[in-house]
């Protein structure tokens, strides 16, 4: 989340009147309604993980063995077989069929 200056956005009486209950604090003002986004999409948090998992995946079935892709993405091997499992699970779903290098 990017921060905003409140003096650049909002009218000056609003301003003030925020400054009677708090100064120089951070604060956090939620959408309206159900205009929620989700986690990650914003920012591309989201599809950034997405793109590294598919990878990690790629890794795994290309022969790596799970302490290879450890190293290379610095992740625990818990986190690796999570993440293997998961999209080995979207694949099967999709009928593109799975790997067993396990």
């Amino acid at each position: 989340m990017k921060y905003k200056n409140a003096k650049n956005i909002l009218p000056i009486e609003l301003l003030e009147e925020i400054q009677k209950y708090i100064q120089g604090d951070v604060i956090y003002i939620p959408t309206l309604g159900d205009t929620k986004i989700p986690w990650g999409e914003k920012n591309g948090t989201k599809e950034a993980i997405y793109t590294r998992n598919k990878s990690i995946f790629k890794l795994y079935k290309q022969g790596h063995s799970i302490d290879e892709i450890t190293c290379i993405y610095n992740l625990s091997e818990s986190s690796i077989r999570k993440i293997i499992t998961k999209i080995k699970k979207e694949d099967n779903h999709l009928g593109l069929g799975g790997c067993t290098n396990e």
